[in-house]
């Protein structure tokens, strides 16, 4: 099914990307882990989260639960979900109109004929320079 989209994502790039957002997921499930895991480690080793009274009468362990845990959440998703986003989308999905020099190396056409070429082949036999054609000192403008 063609979708109108040229992608140039090699096999390396795929996975390269792969492993880049694994480990961003790892990261972000090792931040929930600790957060979930601190809930019973802070009711267990300090007396003051469950018996001391806040707003109404609620502990500060229960107001963590109840609304700080949601809040934390939240924010983690959006975090994981922005930053996941950026790493796939400056990793994949170059298209040839996305690329800065596809379309000048594309576009390009040579003295005998030739179009576009790789931009790091080097010099072609037949190509003829000379290092007196820029400006600057001793080329002519």
């Amino acid at each position: 099914m063609d979708d109108g989209v040229d992608a140039s994502d090699t096999p390396a790039e795929v996975d390269a990307t792969f492993r880049t957002l694994r480990r961003v997921a790892v990261g972000y499930f090792v931040v929930f882990l600790l957060a979930v895991a601190a809930f019973p480690v802070l009711s267990l080793t300090l007396d003051w989260w469950s018996r001391s009274r806040l707003v109404g009468g609620m502990s500060p362990g229960f107001l963590v639960a109840a609304f700080g845990l949601y809040v934390f959440f939240t924010v983690l998703g959006v975090a994981a979900a922005s930053l996941s986003s950026a790493v796939e989308h400056r990793m994949l999905g170059t298209r040839a109109d996305d690329d800065p020099f596809g379309d000048a190396v594309a576009d390009a056409s040579f003295d005998d004929g030739r179009v576009g070429g790789d931009p790091f082949a080097g010099p072609h036999p037949t190509d003829t320079f000379r290092l007196d054609d820029g400006p600057g000192p001793g080329g002519r403008a």
